[in-house]
């Protein structure tokens, strides 16, 4: 059963979304805490998902996705290369065109984090909840998945 959206939350249904911004906004912070991820900025990390998720891309379509121009994109390409985390190569198609992907190194530093994260969220529930509230945290995240949900 989906209620429907008013015009207008009521109170308790503004204090609820207002309390999950923040609580999941801390619990982001702690999972970044435990991935030891170093002293990237917000538009490297941008650029390392988005490498992750769709492939080799090239700097132009980097920026789009960021929405960010490509003179503005050129130094976050430029640090994650000398990092070692990025590698540029010829476009196949396309020699004129450079296409950027992940090197195998931050595949495996990325693999590392998530299982660093997975593992303490792990620890951290078995530890602080009892069976039965496990329970209701998996009935929880159930419900929050509706929201961020088509």
């Amino acid at each position: 059963m989906t209620a429907q959206p008013d015009t207008q939350p009521s109170p308790d249904a503004s204090r609820l979304a207002q309390d999950l911004r923040a609580l999941l906004g801390k619990l982001k912070r702690r999972l970044r805490e435990q991935a030891h991820v170093g002293d990237l900025t917000p538009s490297q990390v941008s650029v390392l998902l988005q490498l992750e998720a769709e492939g080799p891309a090239t700097t132009s379509s980097l920026a789009r996705g960021a929405g960010m121009r490509p003179q503005s994109m050129a130094p976050v390409i430029a640090a994650l290369i000398q990092s070692g985390l990025v590698q540029a190569e010829p476009d196949p198609a396309d020699k004129r065109q450079t296409l950027l992907s992940l090197t195998a190194s931050c595949r495996q530093q990325v693999a590392q984090g998530r299982a660093a994260r997975q593992d303490w969220l792990a620890r951290t529930v078995q530890s602080r909840f009892s069976p039965a509230e496990q329970a209701l945290l998996n009935t929880a995240v159930g419900l929050l998945r509706r929201i961020v949900e088509d």
